[in-house]
């Protein structure tokens, strides 16, 4: 009896050294383990650094694309304010032409007023009986073809007999009683007024009545 509980102690010392063994065995593997995932860890980039990265290269891009927006934008601005001066320079050019146009026009009318005066002076002067003769009907087609052109040109006379006194058209040279008109009426034109479009080119010469 006494042998049987001497092997029973030996057996379980035995089992009790395996276990010690076995977990000693298995703390070193596992230490072994831990050291070689920290080696890897070290050789190889960690996440963080790679994140870190990423968000570099991000930033960086994004640098980049907003320089080129921003130049995009200056860009367009610039080119819109060229375009826009442009136009405000064409329309300062044409108005320019414009009124450049009227005053050559209107120069040239003025030297050809006395013109058509001498033709309506010339054609009153003519006699009744030779008013059909050839030279008194070549200056009546002249005069008329004269007139034509000057109305193609925007002139038109001013209408003064018959009309209120209007100092604005009216060049008042005479006055005259006469009760069959009325106050402050044009009873006679010596010299027609023209105007050119909305403009006086010169005011006609008249007589007034009362």
């Amino acid at each position: 009896m006494a042998e049987q509980n001497v092997n029973e102690v030996i057996d379980e010392t035995t089992e009790q050294e395996e276990t010690v063994e076995t977990s000693a065995e298995d703390t070193v593997e596992t230490e072994c383990f831990e050291e070689q995932v920290i080696e890897e860890e070290a050789e190889a980039p960690g996440d963080g650094d790679a994140d870190k990265a990423d968000k570099k290269s991000f930033f960086k891009k994004k640098e980049k694309k907003d320089k080129k927006d921003l130049q995009i934008e200056e860009l367009t601005d610039r080119v819109k304010r060229q375009m826009a001066e442009f136009d405000n320079y064409r329309k300062r050019t044409d108005r320019e032409k414009a009124v450049m146009f009227d005053l050559g026009s209107r120069n040239v009318i003025e030297k050809m007023l006395p013109v058509v005066d001498n033709f309506e002076r010339g054609l009153a002067a003519i006699p009744e009986t030779e008013k059909t003769s050839a030279v008194a009907t070549g200056m009546e087609m002249i005069y008329k073809q004269l007139m034509t052109t000057l109305s193609d040109l925007g002139v038109k006379p001013i209408e003064a007999v018959g009309q209120p006194f209007d100092p604005n058209f009216h060049n008042a040279v005479m006055h005259v009683d006469d009760d069959s008109l009325g106050e402050n009426v044009v009873a006679e034109e010596f010299q027609k007024g023209y105007m050119h479009h909305d403009s006086v080119i010169r005011c006609s010469m008249v007589k007034v009545a009362n």
